[in-house]
């Protein structure tokens, strides 16, 4: 499986948790951004994906001609949208229209991956979100009408002025809709944001407890927690995420995309002047690559796949360069292990990023050629 990732970096707000590559208030500059993600995807023309995403930033930022822009662009070069078997274009509630779910919907995309974050008006406030529930819920009603018939909808847990109470009858409000797949993602405050900058911090204990009843309530509603964060009906987990886990081959286009083929590792610039200028001049908006080999790539493998709650199978080789890290994970009770397949306990689902930390360099004492 291969999948075709499209980076759309523009927001009309920084949410203060967020660390990911968007611009606020650059809307002046999407028309040109379309130019250059055009011309770099001419640079791939032909090449063939099972799967589309199209993240970011906020891709409904777009309105619905320049949605339609990029739908066009994007089946010139990579053939009809309606070929790939999963297509996804996250959504932020505020910026979501029937007309611009009209054009998605003509152009062939199948799935929608929709920002709620929070069930309550206040945290959405505090967070610096610019929409509330009542237009989530209108949104949401708005892609039934129009056909979505697979939506995903992200929730944060963790998040300052919200009680484990108020997180739950959130989603107990959420699983009354009826989505196929929710996201919960626990909150992180990463150095350069506004959280970190004003000081804020997790409460640990809070955050496992909202996550752990995450676990138990979307299991007995019908959901498989299927990899760390994400939970689907069967037949609705995210098959373009899955292809990460499972360390397949990717191509991401637009600024600080990254992409995973033949065994090396790129990622573009995030600097959006950077990458237009580079790219209209003919060049690979390359700023970071690298090639795996050895120990690095195998604990890669291994770190990647183990985000499926289903596990990793090892090979032999796996087995001998790890022997030790897995004995001693098993041995903490956060990975559990049978024949040649190793997994995540329940207690390793939320220590995760300790068991992690055995495959990734530097390794003492190791050979792998």
């Amino acid at each position: 499986m291969s999948g075709l990732y499209i980076h759309i970096p523009f927001c009309r707000q920084k949410c203060r948790y967020c660390d990911f590559a968007s611009f606020a208030g650059a809307e002046s500059q999407i028309d040109v951004y379309l130019d250059a993600l055009e011309k770099e995807a001419s640079f791939y023309s032909g090449a063939r994906f099972d799967t589309l995403y199209i993240g970011g930033g906020t891709p409904s930022l777009l309105s619905a001609p320049q949605l339609e822009r990029l739908c066009a662009l994007l089946e010139r070069h990579f053939g009809p949208l309606a070929r790939f078997s999963e297509s996804t274009l996250e959504a932020n509630p505020e910026s979501l229209t029937a007309e611009k779910l009209h054009v998605l919907k003509e152009a062939g995309l199948n799935r929608l991956s929709l920002g709620l974050q929070s069930f309550d008006d206040a945290v959405l406030k505090r967070i610096g979100r610019i929409h509330d529930v009542q237009a989530f819920l209108s949104a949401y009603a708005c892609a039934r009408r129009s056909g979505f018939e697979n939506i995903s909808v992200d929730l944060i847990a963790g998040l300052p002025g919200q009680s484990e109470q108020g997180f739950l009858e959130g989603l107990k409000k959420l699983l009354a809709l009826g989505p196929q797949h929710i996201s919960v993602y626990g909150l992180q405050i990463e150095e350069g944001t506004p959280f970190y900058r004003d000081g804020v911090q997790t409460d640990e204990d809070l955050l496992r407890r909202e996550l752990e009843q995450t676990h138990f309530l979307l299991e007995r509603n019908g959901f498989t927690h299927y990899e760390i964060s994400n939970f689907a009906h069967t037949g609705r987990q995210s098959q373009h995420n899955i292809n990460y886990w499972r360390n397949g081959e990717y191509l991401g286009l637009g600024a600080a995309a990254a992409s995973y083929q033949n065994g090396t590792r790129r990622c573009n610039t995030a600097d959006l002047k950077q990458y237009i200028a580079q790219v209209q001049a003919g060049h690979l908006p390359t700023d970071f690559c690298e090639t795996l080999t050895g120990l690095a790539k195998e604990g890669e493998q291994i770190m990647l796949g183990l985000r499926i709650l289903g596990g990793v199978k090892l090979s032999p080789r796996q087995q001998q360069l790890f022997a030790r890290e897995i004995t001693g994970l098993v041995a903490r009770g956060l990975l559990e292990q049978k024949k040649d397949i190793i997994k995540l306990t329940f207690e390793g689902l939320f220590l995760a990023n300790q068991a992690f930390m055995a495959f990734v360099g530097p390794f003492e004492d190791k050979e792998c050629k």
